[in-house]
């Protein structure tokens, strides 16, 4: 049995993060370019159902980010849910959850700096592709070097853009809806009932939609990795939590129900953004332009939390020894520079696959991270099962935020990642990207199994 660390631990990072970073972080971070363009995908497939499928995703979502905040509130620490795993599991679990989010992030950020780089070399193409990306890369790399207040800075001004702009698509919705808008006509209930009505594949469409946009909600996480860097992480973390749970199912379920309403869900066209067919309908000039620049935000948004969440959770692998000493170098202003370079390192190799061969290894190293954030929330659930009873025993001052109906919802949450399981091996889709993320999970287990073999030899 290992030993448990004590349950809370002096951070040697600095505390440059205010409320309003954290804030706006857990509203925008989970606001990207898969809502704006992916949500395309989920429409064709379950229709009005849609507006279901994103109910069940982010109530799931929730529950994973509720019990997450519980922890972080009672436990801050720069690794979040690595550092519970660890105290709830052992070495094993917090090495293997800590590397594989590190490697998720680090993939992830280029298929970000790729499509950054798209839609500006769109706009400039005297630019090439690979300089608008190594452009984009040492821009956030500087600015995640030079202090985390930058970071944060970055992402408050890009969530404020992106909750701005759907707030605004929501409104415009709505008086297209009632026929407010000049040259428009109220639509009503049309599309809901029409076209097949509400569940036209029925609650297979249903299911299908829930595998097709769970993965967007993935990102919430890095707002408990950030509230180690605030003054007071327990009542930051526990602020931002609570906002940003409901705002987000709003946000999302929100614009589902008035994209549907607005428009008949058969209309979609692969690859073209539903929020771009909904302000072409109710007149907006110049729609696909707009779209672009939020979803060139939302990519550069995802990008520089990535490149922070991704340097955060290799040095807090190097505190606990799970990862290269040299990266626990830490400037004058609290940031881990080391931790910043090796995970821009890593990110632009993953880039330099990404551009010579996205239909190949870089695909393979996609779908090998593509169903990690299952196994991450996993053992998000498992430590909140192992921690919640240690917490009340020692520091019961400490659950400032609680999990609901604990433990019964926990439960709820850890059948419905099982379901979800299930659902991707039946589908003919998904199957490749969740054997290929079980093999990379694997992979770090066995290597997580035999570092635990041989620091038991050595106590031996």
């Amino acid at each position: 049995m290992h030993d448990a660390p004590p349950l809370v631990e002096k951070e040697p990072l600095s505390a440059g993060l205010k409320q309003r970073h954290l804030t706006m972080l857990g509203l925008g971070g989970v606001i990207g370019a898969g809502l704006f363009v992916g949500s395309g995908a989920g429409i064709a497939v379950a229709g009005p159902g849609i507006v279901l499928s994103y109910l069940i995703a982010g109530a799931l979502a929730m529950l994973i980010m509720r019990m997450l905040g519980e922890m972080s509130a009672a436990m801050p620490a720069s690794g979040a849910f690595s550092v519970h795993a660890e105290r709830a599991l052992g070495r094993w679990a917090g090495f293997s959850v800590g590397w594989l989010y590190w490697f998720l992030l680090v993939v992830v950020l280029a298929v970000e700096a790729t499509g950054a780089a798209q839609i500006a070399h769109g706009w400039l193409p005297a630019v090439p592709q690979w300089g608008w990306v190594l452009l984009f890369m040492a821009v956030f790399t500087v600015a995640n070097l030079a202090a985390v207040k930058n970071f944060g800075e970055f992402e408050f001004w890009f969530a404020t853009l992106k909750v701005t702009a759907i707030v605004l698509f929501l409104a415009l919705s709505l008086l297209a809806v009632f026929g407010v808008l000049p040259d428009t006509e109220p639509v009503g209930l049309t599309n809901l009932t029409g076209h097949g009505g509400l569940l036209p594949h029925g609650w297979s469409g249903v299911v299908s939609g829930v595998l097709a946009v769970v993965f967007a909600f993935g990102g919430l996480e890095v707002v408990t990795i950030a509230a180690a860097e605030s003054d007071d992480p327990a009542r930051a973390v526990g602020r931002a939590v609570r906002s940003a749970v409901w705002r987000i199912l709003f946000f999302y379920v929100g614009s589902m129900l008035v994209i549907v309403t607005v428009l008949p869900w058969s209309s979609m066209e692969p690859g073209k953004s539903p929020y771009v067919m909904v302000l072409d309908r109710v007149g907006v000039p110049g729609a696909g332009q707009i779209m672009n620049v939020v979803v060139f935000v939302a990519l550069l948004s995802a990008l520089n939390a990535n490149l922070y969440g991704s340097s955060r959770m290799v040095f807090s692998l190097a505190e606990r020894g799970e990862a290269p000493r040299g990266l626990l170098k830490v400037s004058g202003g609290g940031v881990p520079r080391r931790a910043v370079l090796a995970s821009v390192a890593f990110g632009f190799v993953s880039v330099l696959l990404n551009l010579e061969w996205p239909d190949s290894v870089f695909l393979y190293l996609l779908n090998a991270v593509g169903a990690v954030l299952l196994f991450v929330w996993g053992l998000i659930a498992v430590s909140q099962l192992r921690l919640r009873p240690r917490i009340e025993r020692e520091a019961p001052e400490r659950l400032v935020l609680r999990m609901w109906a604990f433990p019964y919802l926990t439960w709820v949450a850890l059948a419905a990642m099982g379901a979800v399981i299930v659902l991707m091996l039946t589908d003919d889709t998904a199957r490749p990207q969740l054997l290929w993320s079980a093999g990379a999970t694997a992979a770090v287990l066995v290597v997580a199994g035999l570092r635990e073999l041989r620091a038991r030899r050595v106590r031996g």
